[in-house]
């Protein structure tokens, strides 16, 4: 797939996942991962021109994560490259449950500040915001200052990706997702982070009140049942796939680079196409969308397909 790049704009981290090691001591061994991270791989697995920008760190594991993307044939070209530390998540799993340890102070993904925003080039085409990265300072107003100067100019999508027990200032979150709610041309969302944004209601009702805010298209996914997509008048459901789920982690930001792929593929992400997506457009990301997140529940962690890799058409 030729064309310009996509880039997503959001947290990179490692995931330290408990093991053990052959004496039988408990270890923690480390795996790359972060929600806009995730989408930046499925991208460039699944053939569309993915880039990723972040803060990354020159320590070792800042190098565990710029080799990941790369071999996904991911560009880190506009990625900020700092000495501070790399953000670590320690997992703790009981019953099977995970709970989360986070190391982010002063690391190079949350210490970047609008200072650092480095000029878009002409061969970006789209850029990808959420997840936990809009959440903390100073990187938040790093991602929504980039998105607002952006939006005039690049096709914009969201997936706020809200982790309720991440938010310390609820209304300032709430007042950032709104503002960037409105200059997007896509939002995605989970049935529970419509309901967090919107209230309570039926999902067609919530999400034309979203696109009534100014998005040009909706999608919003309902785990295992499927996924909807919204448009002018248009109103699309493509049910999930039938799979069995060994977890959930990175499906949806899996399904995020499914959404955009498909409107790559099909030429239809440029600010005037993306304001006139027909049900056809709409069926074929959702289709890929829904494809591509088959596959990453299927198996352990957040591993996105290649391209070979997907199931094919239902």
């Amino acid at each position: 797939m030729a064309g310009k790049t996509i880039l997503s704009c959001g947290e990179a981290l490692i995931d330290m996942l408990p093991r053990e090691t052959t004496a039988g001591e408990a270890a923690f061994a480390p795996y790359p991962g972060g929600a806009v991270f995730n989408t930046a791989v499925a991208l460039g697995r699944l053939g569309a021109p993915s880039g990723f920008l972040s803060g990354l760190s020159t320590d070792l594991f800042g190098e565990i994560l710029e080799d990941f993307l790369s071999a996904s044939k991911v560009d880190t070209q506009l990625a900020v490259r700092s000495d501070r530390p790399t953000t670590l998540a320690f997992v703790k799993l009981v019953d099977g449950q995970a709970s989360y340890a986070f190391y982010d102070e002063n690391t190079a993904g949350r210490m970047l500040t609008p200072a650092d925003l480095p000029a878009i080039p002409e061969s970006v085409g789209a850029l990808f915001f959420g997840g936990i990265s809009l959440v903390v300072e100073p990187c938040g107003e790093f991602y929504e200052t980039l998105m607002l100067r952006e939006a005039k100019k690049h096709v914009t999508m969201l997936d706020p990706n809200i982790r309720v027990g991440f938010i310390r200032d609820e209304v300032g979150y709430r007042a950032r997702v709104d503002r960037m709610i409105a200059a997007a041309d896509i939002v995605k969302v989970s049935d529970e982070d419509l309901r967090w944004i919107a209230g309570e209601g039926g999902i067609a009702d919530l999400a034309r009140d979203i696109l009534a805010r100014g998005p040009r298209a909706v999608f919003v996914t309902e785990g295992a049942k499927g996924a909807h997509g919204f448009a002018g008048d248009d109103a699309v459901f493509v049910p999930g796939r039938k799979v069995t789920v060994a977890d959930t982690v990175g499906a949806g930001d899996t399904f995020n680079a499914g959404i955009l792929a498909a409107l790559h593929a099909a030429g239809r992400l440029d600010k005037t196409a993306v304001s006139s997506l027909s049900t056809a457009d709409l069926t074929a990301a959702l289709s890929l969308g829904n494809r591509a997140a088959s596959v990453t529940v299927a198996r352990a962690g957040a591993n996105p397909p290649w391209a070979d890799e997907l199931p094919g058409e239902e």
